[in-house]
């Protein structure tokens, strides 16, 4: 599971996830992409479950980036505790993710397995993801 390994501090506020992606909305590594259209906080474990479905259905050949990281712990209390007295735990680790934001990129395998792959992810994710290539492969 992916998370930090220290914070300056252990909780955060909720916040919001305005505007449109401001970098990381390019393909930078790889010839093919998963690009988010929609925003909402991605945690460890949809970004583990999609990085899994990734590596099973490209046989485990070529390679594989993951362009976000989960760095805003979201916290829950126990169900059945009253309100107030403070903020809960950390529960988990999660991501805020704006549309155009590419969340995957892949290279070292065929157009035709890397977007079954990359689509197979976007199963996975709780935002709308679109399949994008390099120019010079569309």
């Amino acid at each position: 599971m992916l998370m930090p390994k220290r914070t300056k501090f252990r909780k955060m506020h909720k916040g919001r996830i305005r505007g449109e992606a401001k970098g990381g909305t390019e393909l930078s590594f790889g010839k093919f992409g998963l690009k988010a259209l929609s925003s909402e906080r991605v945690n460890s474990r949809q970004i583990e479950a999609a990085r899994r479905v990734v590596s099973r259905t490209m046989k485990r050949q070529g390679k594989l980036w993951i362009r976000i990281f989960p760095d805003l712990p979201v916290t829950s209390k126990a169900i059945g505790v009253r309100q107030g007295k403070g903020k809960g735990a950390v529960d988990y680790w999660a991501c805020r993710v704006k549309p155009g934001r590419v969340i995957f990129e892949l290279d070292g395998v065929p157009a035709d397995i890397a977007e079954k792959a990359l689509t197979a992810a976007a199963y996975k994710l709780p935002v709308k993801c679109k399949f994008v290539a390099r120019r010079e492969f569309e």
